[in-house]
C-alpha cells in the first residue's frame, strides 16, 4: 500500500467502527507547489468529505482551527479529519453569533445591506480570497455575502431553517471558491452558480504563482462574479 492508501484505509476503518480518532493533514492543496502536482492533493478533500460518518474540517484562521479542535473532542461515535494549509492566512474579524455560528459548519461571516445578488462560499485558504472579492464588489455597488464552510457535513446536519438563513434558496447565484476539485460544491452553487476550483493537476512552482496562475485571485473572483451577476 502506499501512505495514502494506508491513511484512505485507517479513516474508512475508524468511521466503520465509530472510533473518535483526529487525522490532522497539512498541505492541502496547490499551495505546496515547489513539490510538483503528485504533492498537490486536489482530490482528497472530495474523498474525505464523502467518506460516511467522518466529519472533515478545512478551516480558514486559528478561530476556526479551535472550534474545529473542540468539535474533534466533542465528537464520541467517529473520526473527525483536520485539513491545513501550508499557507499562513489572516484572521478575519467576528462578532459573537458568528463566533457561536461556526460550530454550525457554515456562516455568514461577511454580509451585506440588503437581499444578497450573490453569495461566495469558501473554505480554508480561499476565504481570505472571497473576502478581499467582496469587499470590492460591495464598494462598487453589488450586494455580496461571504459564506465560510469550514464543515459541510456539520452544516449540512443543521436544520432547514438555519440553512435558508445562510444560503436563501432564492439567491441563485453563487460562486464556490476553493483550490482543490470543484465537484463537491456543485450541490451548494446550484445550476445557476459556479465553482471557481481546480480541474487537473497543478504544476510546480511557488505558491503564490500557481494560484495566479490557475485564477485564484482577487481579479478572477471578481470577473467570474460578474459574469454571474450580469
Amino acid at each position: 500500500l502506499t501512505f495514502m492508501e494506508y491513511m484512505h484505509n485507517a479513516v474508512r476503518m475508524a468511521a466503520i467502527a465509530r472510533r473518535q480518532v483526529i487525522f490532522v493533514y497539512t498541505h492541502d492543496s496547490i499551495g505546496l507547489g515547489e513539490d510538483g502536482p503528485t504533492h498537490q492533493p486536489i482530490e482528497q478533500l472530495n474523498a474525505l468529505r464523502i467518506t460516511p460518518n467522518l466529519a472533515t474540517w478545512r478551516p480558514c484562521d486559528a478561530t476556526e482551527t479551535s472550534v474545529a479542535w473542540l468539535a474533534a473532542l466533542k465528537r464520541q461515535d467517529g473520526p473527525t479529519a483536520l485539513v491545513f494549509s501550508r499557507q499562513g492566512l489572516p484572521g478575519q474579524a467576528r462578532d459573537v453569533a458568528q463566533l457561536a455560528a461556526i460550530e454550525r459548519g457554515g456562516y455568514v461571516l461577511k454580509d451585506c445591506d440588503a437581499m444578497p445578488e450573490l453569495i461566495l462560499i469558501a473554505t480554508g485558504s480561499e476565504v481570505g480570497l472571497a473576502m478581499d472579492a467582496a469587499t470590492q464588489l460591495n464598494d462598487q455597488g453589488r450586494q455580496v455575502r461571504v459564506v465560510s464552510m469550514p464543515c459541510a457535513s456539520a452544516f449540512d446536519a443543521q436544520d432547514a431553517d438555519y440553512q435558508e438563513t445562510v444560503l436563501p434558496p432564492a439567491v441563485t447565484r453563487r460562486l464556490a471558491i476553493e483550490a482543490s476539485h470543484p465537484d463537491y460544491w456543485r450541490k451548494y452553487v446550484g445550476p445557476r452558480g459556479s465553482v471557481i476550483g481546480m480541474t487537473g493537476y497543478g504544476e510546480s512552482g511557488k505558491a503564490e504563482d500557481l494560484f495566479r496562475h490557475f485564477g485564484f485571485t482577487v481579479e478572477n473572483v471578481i470577473d467570474t462574479a460578474r459574469a454571474l451577476l450580469d
